[in-house]
């Protein structure tokens, strides 16, 4: 639909040092008009480089993102960071839910939920991420388990302004290997059905991602997948000439 805008983000993971910033400025460097006429781009670096990022991405257009944030906004909790303490920074979207922090730290929906209600008390934008194992597609499981972790993550009240859906098939992330255009569209369109259900007309604003081993060679066709409205991108965003090539598909 013509007013949800394309999105692509990247996720660096935990990647990057210090000499990352070098990449990050080509990247800057490559978002010319043309690209900032058609799509947004959004880098979430490493949680070390949040204080760098924003201030070299000033006047660039390009969006600076957090992995993950706690629930609360302070307290007695060692290690973490709040979504308050990543706006301070200047960043503006805090990815949550993603299936790596959901198996290496058996985060639930309702953990999510929480950490999603966090970023949007901060004012910041929440990608929330959602998808099914490589078991659970081979059981015919795909949509009820989408279905099941979209309506315990996402808050109520949920609009197109604070949120963004990711769609990241855990058996496709780093592997390689992509569902067909027809399972992306099958899934997208059961994601879109289920938040206009819930969510009436603002529904069919909220963006919905497609994530896992998107890469230069697929991204043309996977971002021309119906309610496909831009990619999580892992591994081939920590390289500006991919990561360009994956966000000028919308050109």
């Amino acid at each position: 639909m013509q007013m949800r805008r394309p999105l692509v983000a990247g996720n660096w993971k935990m990647n990057g040092l210090k000499n990352a910033v070098a990449e990050f400025a080509r990247i800057m460097e490559g978002y010319d008009r043309a690209l900032k006429a058609r799509v947004d781009l959004l880098i979430c670096p490493p949680a070390t480089l949040l204080t760098t990022l924003p201030v070299v991405a000033l006047g660039s257009r390009i969006a600076i993102g957090a992995q993950d944030c706690h629930a609360r906004a302070h307290g007695a909790h060692t290690g973490d960071i709040s979504a308050e303490m990543i706006a301070d920074t200047g960043a503006t979207a805090i990815i949550v839910g993603h299936s790596e922090r959901r198996a290496d730290h058996h985060e639930t929906d309702a953990i999510v939920r929480a950490k999603a209600e966090a970023v949007r008390r901060a004012g910041l934008l929440a990608i929330i991420c959602i998808g099914e194992t490589g078991t659970e597609r081979q059981a015919g499981r795909a949509l009820d388990v989408v279905r099941f972790q979209l309506a315990g993550s996402v808050p109520d009240n949920a609009t197109g302004a604070d949120f963004v859906i990711a769609y990241e098939p855990v058996w496709a992330i780093g592997s390689g290997l992509t569902p067909t255009p027809a399972d992306i569209a099958e899934v997208h369109a059961a994601i879109r059905y289920a938040l206009v259900e819930r969510f009436g007309e603002e529904g069919e604003k909220i963006r919905l991602l497609y994530g896992g081993s998107v890469k230069p060679e697929n991204a043309r066709e996977i971002l021309g997948v119906a309610d496909v409205d831009g990619a999580l991108v892992g591994g081939a965003s920590l390289q500006a000439d991919a990561f360009l090539e994956i966000a000028r598909s919308y050109i």
